[in-house]
């Protein structure tokens, strides 16, 4: 061996020992410190166990407590971070009992609006104060121990910058005033603060006994005894975890210029409730549930019973059907607003979302939301965690989520499609599918005319998938529902009005049921088409349902409505607005006052929970005025504007409701898409007259309209990835920021077909939205 290298290897042996001793040093010296702190806190455990045999703890017993524990610990215990805001330092500039109480002021809300998530009136509250100093933030739980974890949300007392926190004029609390101006009048109050939260606003630890939730009699974890993993995670009674909340209230008289924008917005408000149909009864009453287990399933969905016509008469007059307690009668028993009325509130609507003065106080209040969510987990996120981990028997697999917006002709992915088309193929290549030009073509004949094989067929070829060519091209985008490219193959396969009476199509639901029956947590809303072209396809939709016996626990039906009468009225099928309403409704209300006269549909209704408007908004349209024409006097060439759809639907399915609600039978809801592109106009019709909307992304560019639909909370049922196929990208979907802002907001499919690769879009959907938005956050 050189000398080189035994140079180098005793540099390697000397630093490697070097290195041991050091570890080893250190180790104990760790050990040391931890047996210092156990035995610092089992004689605090002593003095704490020993005060309370003798007697209430006297201040002087408390303070020399407090700066005992301040004295021996500041030695293990991490310094709190400066950088951090401390929101209970506001506090400092108050004294006595309203700093005891734990009051600092916020800005205030203007009577008449409703309170931002505010506890329940009467409820009681402690409040979290200190009689020392208010410089302490309360000490989150780790998700490892129930033990207040030493982090950046510790005590700053002891810290070197306590002189920089201690100043209350250096503060920036901009983001804690409502209106977005700093200011003394600010006030925030500590709710609910759990039993194990002290005087000063720190978590005292938790036995871990405690800390065991009970799941037997005998008080174990299935029969068993938990170990001590378990007894740190598992809270006891966690459907009673209470968290620290905020809550805001008004002490400050608002400016002239924000109490007239507050008026305002009530009188929108005032305005949607005219419009929108309430159930006298609401659906979650009408029902007593004994059984919280899961819902038993129906044994005989299609089973009819005969029932009797009622004495109601209906006529259609301008559009609107009238309904009268018999023939005689005189007086309309559901009265609606007219489409003068309504183009009239929706002008106001629109003038009230373009002033300047309510747009600044709107977008106020939105950030006022997200940020006071923001606070809410900075201060609450460990414990939410920890409740979380507690539930028993539920995580993100098996509790239930609902598909709230997906079209029936695309609830499969492409893959789903591509076998059952091959199966079909290989199974029944000879039965007649089709006729085309003048002949009856068979599956297989029909492949062949199309140059294809089963062995040929490959995703790719289906070509379903939505890419970059169907961003804002939304005429590309319906083409994807052709497989192939051909719509003779859609018409065999995801059409139910075809040759075959669409029993393809109904196999192939059934599969998607089995599959969604398999998940067992996953529902789904699926949309199907009634186009309006004639009044017996709802006849032919109810019997292919019947027929099929297309029925599951984890599906409801909507009918979505194509705003296709410029195409209809090209091809000769209408000869006015008025015969596609008198097709979509007219059957609606003859099934509803004599169920006899359309069974099948009346046992479809059952299922149905919603009407939907359907087609590209980004298409160029005329604001509608005060005095429109009436649906008998549009004859021209030109599809009516969206609101123009948007009142007739309404106003019809609003007497349609009442009057199926006087019979006990179920009704519809208006749900929509809106908001998807197009004019902003879209969204101020849906707020007068909708229950929840597909999509709404649009809210984005109207503050008012947001912070609106914020106070009403309207649904959205918001598709990220579809939008990203077609008109916003993904990383600008406002979906996070509406979660932030307190929006009533779902994640939903779409058109799995063209958009999810998996067997579970909507878990896919999750997933996604999961990594890029809630993760991202920190939510």
């Amino acid at each position: 061996m050189d000398a080189y290298s035994l140079h180098l290897a005793m540099a390697a042996l000397v630093g490697a020992s070097f290195v041991a001793v050091s570890a080893y040093y250190m180790h104990r010296k760790t050990l040391t410190q931890l047996l210092e702190f156990a035995k610092t806190v089992e004689r605090e455990r002593d003095d704490i166990n020993k005060n309370n045999s003798d007697g209430a703890d006297t201040p002087q017993h408390l303070k020399k407590r407090r700066s005992y524990a301040r004295r021996k610990g500041n030695e293990y215990y991490r310094r709190g971070s400066a950088s951090l805001p401390d929101v209970t330092v506001i506090s400092g500039g108050i004294d006595g009992d309203e700093r005891r109480n734990g009051q600092v002021v916020l800005d205030g809300i203007p009577p008449g609006l409703p309170r931002l998530h505010t506890l329940p009136e009467g409820k009681s509250s402690g409040y979290a104060g200190s009689t020392k100093r208010t410089g302490n933030l309360i000490r989150p739980t780790s998700p490892k121990s129930p033990v207040a974890s030493a982090s950046a949300f510790e005590s700053v007392e002891g810290s070197d910058d306590e002189d920089n926190m201690t100043d209350i004029a250096k503060l920036d609390t901009t983001y804690l005033h409502t209106n977005g101006n700093a200011g003394p009048e600010c006030k925030i109050v500590y709710e609910n603060l759990p039993n194990h939260v002290n005087t000063n606003a720190e978590q005292m630890p938790i036995p871990a006994s405690s800390m065991i939730r009970s799941h037997s009699v005998s008080g174990d974890l299935h029969g068993t005894q938990p170990d001590p993993i378990a007894a740190d995670i598992l809270r006891k009674e966690p459907e009673q975890e209470t968290f620290a909340r905020l809550r805001i209230t008004p002490i400050e008289v608002p400016s002239p210029d924000e109490v007239e924008s507050y008026e305002f917005l009530q009188e929108c408000l005032e305005m949607r409730k005219k419009y929108v149909f309430t159930e006298a009864v609401a659906p979650w009453e009408k029902e007593v549930i004994s059984d919280p287990s899961t819902p038993k399933p129906n044994p005989e969905p299609f089973f009819y019973t005969p029932e009797g016509k009622s004495d109601h008469y209906f006529e259609m007059e301008d559009g609107v059907i009238h309904v009268y307690a018999n023939k005689d009668a005189k007086e309309e028993l559901f009265p609606v607003a007219d489409a003068t009325t309504f183009f009239t509130d929706l002008h106001y609507i629109l003038r009230v979302i373009a002033a300047g003065n309510i747009r600044t106080l709107c977008h106020h209040r939105l950030n006022l939301l997200e940020q006071k969510f923001n606070l809410h987990l900075m201060l609450n996120a460990d414990r939410e965690f920890l409740a979380q981990k507690s539930a028993p028997h539920r995580d993100f697999y098996n509790v239930r989520k609902v598909d709230t917006h997906v079209h029936h002709s695309a609830c499969m992915n492409q893959k789903h499609l591509l076998r059952f088309i091959k199966s079909k193929l290989r199974k029944e290549p000879d039965e007649v599918v089709i006729f085309r030009d003048g002949t009856y073509l068979t599956l297989k004949e029909v492949f062949e005319s199309l140059d294809l094989t089963g062995y040929d067929l490959n995703v790719d070829l289906l070509d379903v998938h939505a890419d970059k060519s169907t961003f804002h091209r939304f005429d590309k985008f319906n083409l994807k529902y052709n497989p192939c490219g051909q719509s003779r193959l859609r018409e065999i396969f995801l059409k139910q009005d075809n040759l075959i009476q669409g029993r393809f199509l109904a196999e192939l639901t059934k599969q998607v049921f089995s599959d969604l029956s398999a998940s067992k947590y996953q529902m789904a809303e699926y949309r199907i088409s009634i186009y309006g072209r004639k009044q017996s396809e709802w006849d032919q939709l109810a019997s292919w349902i019947v027929n099929n016996e297309l029925y599951s626990e984890n599906v409801v039906w909507l009918i979505q409505l194509p705003r296709l009468y410029n195409v209809y009225k090209e091809m000769g099928i209408v000869t006015s607005f008025q015969n596609i309403l008198d097709n979509i409704f007219m059957p609606l209300f003859e099934v509803t006052v004599d169920p006899d006269s359309h069974p099948q549909l009346h046992l479809f209704l059952k299922q149905v929970v919603g009407l939907d408007l359907v087609d590209d908004e980004s298409k160029p349209e005329r604001r509608p005025t005060k005095h429109m024409p009436t649906p008998a006097q549009w004859t021209n060439v030109f599809n009516p504007a969206y609101s123009y759809y948007v009142y007739y639907c309404y106003a019809n399915l609003y007497t349609l409701n009442k009057l199926r609600e006087s019979k006990g039978m179920t009704t519809i809801k208006f749900r929509p898409h809106s908001g998807e592109a197009g004019d902003i106009d879209h969204l101020a019709a849906t707020f007068l007259t909708c229950h929840n909307i597909a999509h709404g992304i649009n809210l984005r560019k109207s503050p008012v309209l947001q912070y609106l639909y914020y106070l009403a909370q309207i649904g959205l049922a918001m598709s990220p990835l579809s939008n990203n196929s077609l008109f916003l990208d993904y990383h600008r979907n406002p979906f996070p920021i509406f979660f932030l802002r307190g929006l009533n907001v779902s994640l939903s499919t779409d058109d799995p077909l063209q958009i999810h690769l998996t067997k579970e879009p909507l878990v896919e959907e999750y997933s996604i939205a999961a990594s890029l938005f809630l993760y991202r956050s920190g939510s």
